[in-house]
């Protein structure tokens, strides 16, 4: 008889496949068994086993079992777990590699924290850059306060300090100009209710300098203390009285220590003290 699913072998399903070994294999042991036993030529009494059902083969051989119905092969395929169904193996050499490098690859606790590292250091060079370029800033700015109070003060003091009783509202309204805040009103008041009425009286006359060294050079004045807007300037003034009330002519020779402040006009005298 010949057989309808011999083009069949090795294409069908693994259902089928599994079908047609195992009905091979079976067929195989039970003709082995019926030449053991004619060559022999004694057969054994058969115990019944069970439900087993022994079928003698055909002179021809056995035939492939017929393909197995669709119905049979879906529930086969649904009864198979979804997926390659893998054998849990324990961790190899090579697993544990893997896991170590993963391990290496992994972000180490210190270096998280580096960006705020770097961020605190930027932001601190710029706080020290900040600091430094206004310690420069204002160390050149007092170095112009500096040379400015020491020009204004040598300028202020002769016209301050000197009067004439022939012109004295000019000469007082000449000194305010180098005066402010509190001390340009206490001078307004000074010479209003005492300088002026005694210049009057006595045909008082006073001419102040800043004292000169003997051979030479600049007027005998230095910088105290200087900030950028305020400044302390000592000076030797020398100041040469004439007065009914004196014969001749009085040098006095005095240090004067004067404040002075920075102004939207500049460079002004705010107080004026006698040594």
């Amino acid at each position: 008889m010949a057989n309808p699913t011999t083009r069949g072998r090795g294409a069908g399903s693994p259902a089928r496949r599994t079908l047609t070994a195992a009905a091979r294999a079976a067929a195989k042991r039970t003709q082995r068994g019926e030449q053991t036993e004619r060559t022999d030529g004694v057969v054994p009494e058969r115990q019944p086993s069970g439900r087993t059902l022994l079928v003698e083969a055909p002179g021809d051989g056995w035939d492939d079992p017929p393909e197995p119905s669709p119905e049979f092969a879906e529930a086969v395929a649904a009864a198979e777990p979804a997926g390659p169904a893998e054998s849990a193996e324990p961790a190899g050499p090579a697993d544990a590699a893997d896991a170590g490098d993963t391990a290496v690859r992994a972000p180490r606790p210190w270096r998280r924290p580096l960006p705020l590292a770097l961020a605190l250091l930027l932001l601190a060079g710029l706080v020290a850059g900040a600091v430094l370029g206004r310690q420069y800033l204002d160390g050149r700015q007092a170095g112009q306060a500096r040379q400015q109070a020491l020009a204004a003060a040598r300028t202020a003091a002769p016209v301050v300090l000197s009067y004439d009783y022939r012109h004295l509202e000019r000469d007082f309204a000449r000194a305010r100009t180098h005066l402010t805040g509190k001390f340009a009103e206490e001078y307004r008041r000074t010479t209003k209710a005492v300088v002026g009425p005694t210049a009057r009286k006595y045909h008082g006359v006073v001419k102040a300098t800043v004292a000169e060294p003997a051979g030479g050079g600049d007027p005998a004045a230095s910088v105290v203390s200087a900030s950028a807007d305020r400044a302390v300037v000592l000076l030797f003034v020398n100041q040469v009285t004439r007065s009914t009330q004196v014969t001749g002519s009085r040098v006095d020779l005095n240090r004067v220590r004067m404040t002075l402040t920075r102004t939207s006009e500049g460079w002004k005298v705010s107080a004026v003290d006698a040594l």
